[in-house]
């Protein structure tokens, strides 16, 4: 497997936002409907909740709809609110050297369902730089009052009525200054599944705040996640996640107490915090490391150089990165120009898997009533019509 990593930068929404969403929607609009997506909440009930509960967004939300010509889905979608449930994995890490604190995570999940986009932008003033997710969502970024936000799944299968989790990041990284502020967005926040998000400032600070539908918000003074809360309590994701051994071995490294920045690094880009399971979805894509006191952030893979971006001075880039059993490795950087001005070629349809199908599957495999080898062959199996890219579950 294959998959373009690329930096954009736009102050308001414009070019960057376009191209974002030309690659993401096909795959996005597919898996929303193919969800029920289009039995959920309708358009008002969407505006309404934006409004009660993220006010600051809702004419952000205009724009970004009204840029692309969205239509009634579209706009539903971008709102997030009470999406279809979705799942990923991840580790994370928060720890500290002479040049401050570091947020470090892996992200895990197959490769062609990631979105490899480094957005930076200043859609409402603030500047803010991220790994995209669900197109104006974003799985983990920083901000430029130094704060940095990571994401987990937290575990469970329950869902309520709430936001989707890429949307919150979002408004975290838009809105907040420093921990004090993201636990407290966090906190009034409905969120629709089960996350753990991890925060760190430029000062030191750092909590993982545990979100669930069901169950009030809890504020944790850890410095690490997995994907677990209180404890496992989906044992079969547990099993299959391993989210107690990647804990473990987390929790072992700090407690040694001599623990380096490039030590850590390392550890992100070995077992068993970094998964080689591409063919199960839950391999590690990339590794992303966020620095709140020099504003950089860096995409690592296993083999080949880091990718670095700084949010004062962002420049457009683009790598290619290959994903086997073995590992991933990183080939050379794109020229800057071809980064911005590079159009995602959409797939034959003919070779596309059908993700409908596939992530039916996978709940079943996840659930103990289907075998992990049946899913991979699925995944192989074309369909008439798919996207390869935006899909969380």
């Amino acid at each position: 497997m294959q998959l373009d990593f690329r930096g954009l930068t736009e102050g308001q929404p414009g070019a960057a936002w376009k191209k974002v969403f030309a690659h993401g929607w096909p795959g996005w609009r597919e898996w929303f409907l193919s969800r029920g997506g289009d039995s959920g909440p309708q358009l008002d009930e969407s505006q309404r909740a934006l409004r009660r509960y993220m006010p600051e967004m809702e004419s952000l939300w205009e724009q970004l709809v009204a840029e692309v010509d969205g239509d009634d889905v579209a706009a539903r979608f971008l709102s997030f609110w009470t999406p279809p449930r979705y799942l990923v994995g991840c580790s994370q890490l928060v720890m500290a050297d002479d040049d401050g604190p570091m947020l470090i995570r892996n992200y895990d999940l197959d490769p062609d369902l990631n979105e490899s986009t480094m957005l930076h932008s200043a859609w409402r003033g603030r500047q803010v730089m991220g790994m995209v997710e669900g197109m104006a969502g974003l799985s983990d970024g920083m901000n430029d009052s130094g704060l940095a936000a990571s994401l987990t799944f937290g575990g469970r299968p329950q869902s309520g009525r709430g936001f989707g989790i890429p949307l919150i990041m979002r408004y975290v990284l838009e809105m907040c200054r420093d921990v004090t502020d993201a636990r407290e967005a966090l906190r009034r926040i409905p969120c629709h599944m089960s996350y753990n998000v991890t925060v760190a400032d430029r000062s030191g600070a750092f909590a993982t705040v545990f979100l669930a539908p069901d169950r009030p918000t809890l504020v944790s003074d850890r410095p690490l996640a997995t994907n677990h809360q209180l404890g496992v309590e989906w044992p079969h994701h547990g099993r299959v996640s391993r989210t107690r051994e990647r804990e473990k071995h987390l929790e072992t490294m700090v407690a040694k107490g001599d623990l380096t920045i490039a030590a850590a690094r390392d550890a992100f880009l070995r077992a068993p915090l970094f998964s080689t399971a591409y063919d199960k979805a839950f391999g590690t894509v990339f590794t992303a490391a966020y620095r709140p006191m020099s504003g950089e952030a860096t995409l690592s893979w296993r083999d080949g150089p880091p990718v670095v971006w700084r949010i004062g001075a962002f420049e457009p880039k683009q790598v290619s990165v290959t994903y086997s059993a073995s590992g991933s490795v990183v080939g050379p950087a794109i020229n800057q120009a071809a980064a911005f001005n590079a159009v995602p070629v959409a797939r034959d349809p003919a070779t596309v898997p059908n993700l409908a199908a596939f992530f039916s599957e996978l709940a079943d495999c996840m659930a103990g009533r289907q075998n992990w080898a049946s899913l991979g062959e699925l995944w192989r199996r074309p369909a008439h019509t798919a996207s390869n890219h935006g899909d969380m579950t």
